[in-house]
């Protein structure tokens, strides 16, 4: 089984392409605390890439921005490129197939906004 579930914050906003064929797309890279403590007592961080197709990519594009909380349901992918150096490279993306909005910054600036 490959399933993976992600709780974080968006580090960018997320910006939609759309690719030759007419598909949308956008990456995202999503800031995913660690639960324990490392041995200099901070709570690290790792920074996970994810992969949104069409209407997944087109509604977090339009409802989500840097720092929003988002919960992500989907699946690991590895695939191989080749650099400008003609050098194989490998990356493993989280393919998303569901997003959830948990909070957003931009809710918590308009209530700051009508106080």
């Amino acid at each position: 089984m490959n399933q993976v579930v992600l709780v974080g914050r968006l580090v960018e906003n997320p910006t939609v392409t759309e690719t030759e064929n007419g598909k949308k797309y956008t990456f995202i890279n999503l800031a995913v605390p660690r639960s324990f403590k490392s041995a200099d007592g901070t709570y690290e961080t790792d920074f996970i890439r994810c992969v949104l197709w069409n209407g997944i990519a087109t509604n977090t594009s339009e409802y989500c921005q840097m720092g929003d909380v988002v919960g992500i349901k989907g699946r690991l992918q590895n695939r191989k490129y080749e650099d400008a150096d003609k050098n194989q490279k490998y990356i493993t993306e989280v393919i998303a197939e569901r997003v959830t909005f948990l909070s957003s910054n931009k809710k918590d600036e308009e209530k700051k906004a009508t106080s």
